[in-house]
């Protein structure tokens, strides 16, 4: 069991003044298997004339903030304190995956998480390659684990190479991409097999290289994916580092797709053509 203090500010600075901004933030940890949050705030500058929270369909915490005073600088700091028990998993079962599908007309409450959505849609591309792992009878916990580690060996890491409108498709012909890409792609060969998968959005704590300190804001927010398995309930794991989730991660929201969680979307009034993102993360452990 580990706890964290999270603290994750958003700075935007615009060309020009805003007048309104509107924003929506999925940024406070909501209590789940595993975890549980003892403090969560958001701080917005300039004060936010209008702010409420309500849990969203998906079960996570969504803020609604509007600010009225014009600005140049918009900076929005989330803090939370989360504790984390969540060993990794055991054994899955000795069940074929095909088994595991079947299996999930008795579990309607995650069928939605088979289905298609907004950015993560049916293609070839994404059904071959999820074929070639799940094969005949394998099971289920082998085609799982094989994934991870698969998508974690065929793509590189390389920030810039995609945008969030990247595909799963586009993704298997670049061939390089972030953590988002890479839970897009495990969720879509997940659902091309007719299995429940979720995208998670949060963070992960890092650690420092033997002997240096850890830097303040070299954390980052992170993707990674849950699957349904029937018996064994929500599985998460990360295709980006090659390993099923444990106490470091930290989940912030869940959802069919990153269009679901952004930790932050909205709409501004202005004149500006111009502006700039600058994001910083800390996951500071307690204990």
């Amino acid at each position: 069991m580990r706890r964290y203090r999270l603290e994750h500010v958003t700075r935007y600075s615009y060309e020009k003044p805003v007048t309104t901004s509107y924003g929506r933030a999925h940024l406070k940890p909501a209590a789940s298997d595993g975890q549980a949050c003892s403090s969560t705030e958001i701080v917005i500058d300039p004060a936010s004339s209008e702010t409420s929270d309500h849990v969203d369909y998906f079960g996570n915490i969504s803020t609604f903030f509007c600010v009225r005073r014009p600005h140049r600088i918009l900076t929005v700091s989330a803090r939370s304190e989360v504790t984390v028990d969540r060993p990794p998993p055991g054994s899955l079962g000795g069940g074929s995956w095909e088994d595991a599908r079947d299996e999930l007309a008795a579990h309607p409450i995650v069928a939605e998480f088979t289905l298609p959505s907004p950015r993560i849609k049916p293609s070839a591309e994404v059904d071959q390659y999820a074929r070639e792992i799940f094969t005949a009878a394998r099971p289920v916990s082998d085609g799982i684990a094989d994934l991870v580690h698969r998508i974690h060996a065929d793509f590189t890491y390389k920030s810039g190479a995609t945008t969030v409108h990247t595909t799963p498709a586009e993704l298997l012909h670049t061939r390089k991409g972030v953590c988002q890409d890479f839970a897009h792609l495990a969720v879509g060969c997940l659902r091309s097999l007719g299995l429940a998968a979720r995208y998670v959005s949060g963070y992960i704590e890092t650690t420092p290289r033997a002997g240096q300190p850890k830097l303040q804001g070299a954390d980052a927010s992170h993707a990674w994916v849950s699957v349904f398995v029937p018996g064994s309930g929500w599985i998460d794991f990360d295709p980006t580092n090659d390993q099923f989730a444990d106490d470091r991660y930290i989940v912030a929201a869940v959802g069919r797709d990153y269009g679901d969680v952004p930790p932050l979307k909205g709409v501004i009034l202005t004149d500006s053509r111009k502006s700039t993102m600058q994001v910083s993360v800390d996951v500071h452990r307690l204990d």
